[in-house]
């Protein structure tokens, strides 16, 4: 059983890297191959014994550099394995995070073809926009501050790997698991709303399939944005007006199945929806 959630109100773990980057760019072209072919590659875990969260966080960003300086442009930052519900079914005891593209970014209503991931999974997640940038740790009151907009929204995980019995420097490495964001509609934010209260239901056919409300993510989705505000400076970016952030899934991921529609509702927040053909 992980240890019990890091509530967002001490900074992280500090990170420090053990491989050389010789190892660590080959390690990611293996990513970025298997995540064109579709052919998965061994764990990291189970190949490097000594890889640190500093490695993994490396690899990670050697691969969204490559894809940047070919064109593509950030759209925000993802913050994963922020629920207890998430954290159990992974076996990972802390938070990680990744960034996702434009190009990875549709709205509600969209269509999916879970032929173009290799073993994909979904999750409900609220979401904000920033109106300001947050250049540097912050405290819970800055973040709610540089908050813009608020909105329902659908992670779509993949992994690179056979299967999901990863490790958190798997996770990281592989870019959080992040292969895709479907963003339901904003609202602006008002700060006086206790997100920590929004009970947030996800349905598969109109069916049930899993229930949350804003408090399973680090105890307050702002929480775990503040965490991120600690993370990001330690890795050399920061936070920008405009950034799309996820805070986290309020429940255990599901299947990602053919021939699905998926919707999430809340208390206040506009509902998402997405079909997978």
């Amino acid at each position: 059983m992980p240890s019990p959630v890091n509530t967002g109100a001490h900074p992280p773990r500090q990170i420090s890297g053990l491989q050389t980057e010789e190892v660590l760019a080959g390690v990611a072209q293996e990513l970025a191959d298997a995540a064109r072919t579709g052919v998965p590659v061994p764990l990291l875990s189970k190949r490097f014994s000594g890889l640190t969260i500093a490695d993994a966080y490396r690899i990670q960003r050697i691969n969204l550099d490559k894809q940047v300086s070919s064109g593509a442009r950030i759209a925000g930052h993802k913050i994963g394995l922020t629920s207890a519900a998430m954290q159990e079914q992974m076996g990972i005891d802390e938070p990680d995070s990744g960034v996702f593209l434009t190009s990875m970014v549709a709205v509600s209503g969209a269509r999916l073809r879970s032929a173009d991931f290799m073993s994909p999974r979904i999750e409900t997640e609220i979401a904000f926009r920033l109106r300001r940038d947050l250049t540097e740790p912050s405290d819970l009151g800055t973040v709610r501050s540089a908050v813009g907009e608020v909105f329902l929204a659908f992670e779509v995980l993949d992994t690179m790997f056979a299967d999901w019995n990863i490790t958190l420097v798997d996770s990281i490495a592989a870019n959080a698991a992040c292969a895709g964001v479907i963003t339901g509609s904003p609202v602006p934010f008002d700060p006086a709303w206790d997100l920590a209260a929004e009970q947030i239901r996800a349905q598969a056919d109109g069916e049930d399939v899993a229930t949350g409300q804003g408090r399973d993510i680090l105890g307050d989705p702002l929480q775990a944005l503040t965490w991120l505000t600690h993370r990001l400076p330690v890795l050399g970016t920061t936070l920008r007006a405009g950034d799309i952030v996820l805070a986290g899934s309020v429940h255990a991921s599901l299947p990602l199945t053919p021939g699905t529609h998926f919707r999430a509702t809340s208390t206040r927040l506009p509902s998402v929806d997405l079909r997978v053909v």
